[in-house]
């Protein structure tokens, strides 16, 4: 029984970090971007859009889709480093242990 006490204390211990990460993640920013540079957007690590940035020379009314597509890229590459981020970082503190596919912390 000794075991089992000393697992979930280090279960609570692990909790209470990973509420830390979890907030310092949320400070976190990454852009990303699409069209070698022209269109850039923030995220934070939440994942929320915090700021999107167009270059002037693509603002042309009969090339809105582009645009729109541009932006859409940039959004999934940000999306995609904060994802890389958390993922980092859950390793650091899980101290390398591997999750199952589809498993994601916390629960």
């Amino acid at each position: 029984m000794k075991n089992l006490g000393q697992m979930m204390k280090q279960a609570q211990e692990m909790q209470a970090k990973m509420a830390e990460m979890q907030e310092k993640l949320a400070e976190v920013e990454v852009t990303g971007a699409s069209g070698g540079g022209m269109i850039q957007v923030t995220l934070n690590g939440r994942g929320e859009m915090r700021k999107v940035e167009i270059d002037p020379a693509l603002v042309d009314p009969d090339e809105v889709a582009v645009l729109e597509d541009l932006i859409v890229a940039a959004a999934n590459d940000a999306r995609a480093k904060v994802e890389a981020q958390a993922a980092q970082r859950m390793s650091e503190l899980t101290g390398g242990l591997s999750l199952p596919p589809g498993f994601k912390l916390p629960f």
